[in-house]
């Protein structure tokens, strides 16, 4: 009796994390209104964030990475939001939710707002079933506390912050004992590494870029996901033709044209980004008769006026530097929005 050959999947060499809500989906919950409208939609009728579908699906394309998806979206919205998903033609593998109906049983109140408690031990648990040389990204928005989170998650795994700065973030952050408890445990389990990127945050609310400078170079705040497809095909990710796909959905879907798409590289440019070499690869991936973008220019001269206004900059500035993050002194923006969109 012979035994039933079995394909083992490919470790991944990248992980992906995602965020769902205000970074894949367009969603709006500041008032009880829109949070129960919200709750209620069908899958058909929520909206992706323009171009986030695409980027995924090309990220996804190479066969040797994973979609992880954290929400901070109740658990009883994973049917919708995993047929949402199929119908964007996007493949996850993992999906975890959180469970608010416990947190309301068990009387843990500040859990239902607050983020650091429920997505940092869901990120290090995901992290240590990970192969140790895999590499990570992720996305999030300005909303909450994604970057405030995600750096410091980084610098945990990196062993970059030791245990009692951890622990006085924690606490700060209003993080209930035994959500600290099982923090650490699931730290103390990961090898040291240093596997992640870059942080996306999509700016939602538009809050200036400059303000995530505190962080770091690693966090990359975008205005669209053209911008991140930009980054992450300088940082060896994608190719220019896919990261052209990108912005075929976008213009198709969401009404942009290369005139709004250019203004979206120079802004990168003007903030340091590695853009002057995939300027040339992205130049000829738009040019020719095969060029994906023939069919839907808006205006014959598009390429030249994206070339002109890409040599216009002249000298690129320098990148951001590189820094420690004081997490202790950025507390405030780990906690959760006030209902005016501020932080308490």
């Amino acid at each position: 009796m012979s035994l039933v050959d079995r394909i083992d999947p490919v470790p991944p060499k990248r992980i992906y994390r995602w965020d769902l809500d205000k970074t894949y989906l367009q969603t709006d919950f500041d008032s009880l209104r829109q949070l129960v409208r919200t709750a209620l939609q069908k899958a058909g009728e929520k909206k992706a964030v323009p171009g986030a579908a695409a980027l995924i699906r090309e990220l996804k394309a190479r066969g040797d990475s994973r979609l992880c998806i954290v929400s901070g979206s109740p658990t009883q919205m994973r049917a919708v939001l995993s047929e949402k998903l199929k119908l964007d033609g996007v493949e996850f593998d993992e999906l975890v939710l959180k469970d608010n109906v416990s947190n309301l049983l068990r009387g843990r109140f500040k859990a239902l707002r607050g983020q650091v408690g429920y997505k940092l031990p869901v990120l290090l648990e995901s992290r240590a079933r990970a192969p140790v040389d895999s590499e990570e990204v992720l996305f999030g928005d300005d909303a909450e506390a994604d970057a405030f989170i995600y750096s410091l998650y980084a610098d945990m795994v990196a062993r970059r912050v030791n245990e009692p700065v951890v622990y006085r973030v924690l606490e700060a952050s209003e993080v209930y004992p035994d959500d600290i408890t099982r923090i650490m445990r699931q730290w103390e389990k990961i090898g040291v590494s240093d596997p992640v990127r870059r942080i996306f945050i999509n700016l939602d609310r538009l809050t200036p870029p400059a303000f995530f400078g505190k962080y770091g170079p690693r966090v990359v705040p975008i205005f669209n996901y053209f911008q991140a497809a930009l980054v992450l095909m300088a940082d060896g990710h994608l190719t220019a033709t896919q990261v052209v796909k990108v912005a075929v959905e976008m213009i198709q879907t969401a009404g942009y044209n290369l005139l709004t798409l250019s203004n979206s590289f120079q802004d990168l440019m003007r903030r340091g980004l590695p853009m002057a070499q995939v300027a040339q690869a992205l130049t000829e991936a738009l040019s020719g008769p095969q060029a994906l973008l023939n069919s839907v220019r808006p205006v014959p001269d598009i390429l030249a006026a994206f070339t002109k206004r890409i040599a216009a900059l002249g000298a690129i500035p320098a990148p951001p530097p590189v820094r420690d993050v004081d997490y202790l002194s950025l507390i405030d923006d780990a906690r959760p929005r006030d209902k005016k969109g501020k932080k308490r």
